[in-house]
């Protein structure tokens, strides 16, 4: 999710804006319940779907802002002969989307949940209809563990059920209550400076990470990393310097052995969601020589996709973080899927269930599976 990102916007521009959510799917989605956009004069941020309705919601949006009142949108996409959409249609499925401008009470929340993202704290905002507005409510989300299983407060009767099971719900006739949750970006602190590190940080960035780059030597960071913060100290006082804690993910790529063990003795005893470690296995080997081996370590670091270059292994190594990222699990096997049907594409089988997904394998080989390589 962008939220951090659209708090940060609003709270640093004045300028209107009008804020889409996307609150209940029937069919398949691009994407989920709960994704948000911002709409804004010169661009936006996030996304509701591969690109078929965003015009259409810009078009709506200065007369949102102008009647300063939200106004939910439904786009009915299950029928295939529907020649208003055609075949640019990336989602297939029955979209609501809540458009709601950027004023009074919302905005003052939004900028209020910037600040608190950047302390690092994860809030929920939500919404109960009143009149023909919202009633909006702010509040800490101090129930959320490391696996991202949530359990969310209730604001009323009718929201109790589908607010227990985190879904958004809206009754036949209107929208009663939804809610977005609001959490700061994750973040990435990688040790060592070098060329090869330059494409990871740019992708961790423009995937929602907050990078953080630290090394001792301080020709290193004169290499390009805009969008990174950059630290020099030595490699035993980059947890101390950057409060490494248990919600981080760790990169070491240093290519001195003796300064990476030192930094990933300091940095073990923090348990970190995840340390990923670049190198050969045997110099791993002797990275990790006379080490307990965390299961959060991840050595050699990287999804097996055969990937060579600079390029090719930061894809390899980001990958492997969102999958942790997304699946929240310490014991992720290397390569595993941890959601059902995860790491599969979109099929054309006629019998296909509105939202189900059919497997690459079964694409291509009818129905036989094979198995993973490392």
């Amino acid at each position: 999710m962008n939220t951090h990102d659209i708090a940060m916007h609003i709270q640093t521009h004045k300028a209107p804006a009008v804020l889409a959510t996307l609150i209940e799917v029937e069919g398949h989605s691009y994407r989920k319940p709960g994704a948000v956009m911002l709409f804004f004069e010169g661009g936006t941020i996030g996304s509701i779907s591969p690109g078929c309705l965003e015009s259409d919601l810009q078009l709506r949006t200065s007369e949102i802002w102008e009647r300063g009142l939200p106004e939910i949108v439904e786009y009915n996409m299950l029928s295939p002969d529907d020649l208003s959409w055609g075949e640019t249609v990336g989602c297939g499925g029955k979209i609501k989307v809540v458009l709601e401008p950027v004023q009074g009470e919302l905005r003052e929340l939004l900028v209020q949940a910037s600040d608190r993202l950047s302390a690092g704290e994860r809030l929920v905002l939500f919404r109960e209809v009143v009149g023909r507005g919202f009633d909006y409510k702010l509040e800490l989300d101090t129930d959320i563990p490391l696996s991202q299983n949530r359990k969310h407060p209730k604001l009323s009767h009718l929201a109790k059920e589908s607010m227990a099971t985190g879904r958004f719900m809206a009754a036949q006739a209107e929208l009663t209550a939804f809610h977005t949750c609001f959490v700061p970006k994750p973040r990435l602190v990688i040790f060592g400076g070098g060329r090869d590190v330059v494409p990871i940080a740019e992708l961790a960035n423009r995937v929602g990470f907050r990078v953080v780059i630290a090394d001792w030597r301080e020709g290193s960071l004169q290499n390009e990393f805009p969008h990174a913060e950059r630290i020099i100290c030595s490699p035993t006082e980059v947890v101390q310097r950057l409060g490494v804690a248990q919600e981080d993910y760790v990169l070491i790529c240093s290519h001195q052995i003796r300064r990476d063990k030192q930094f990933l003795e300091s940095v073990i005893p923090q348990a970190p969601l995840y340390i990923g470690v670049i190198g050969s296995k045997a110099r791993i080997a002797l990275l990790l020589e006379g080490l307990e081996v965390p299961a959060f370590l991840y050595a050699p670091v990287g999804l097996p996709i055969g990937g060579e270059g600079p390029e090719e292994i930061a894809v390899s190594i980001i990958a492997e973080i969102i999958q942790i990222r997304r699946a929240g699990l310490r014991e992720l096997p290397k390569g595993a899927d941890r959601f059902e049907s995860s790491g599969n594409i979109f099929g054309s089988r006629a019998e296909q269930a509105d939202g189900r997904v059919q497997g690459f394998t079964e694409i291509v080989t009818g129905g036989l599976t094979r198995e993973r390589r490392a």
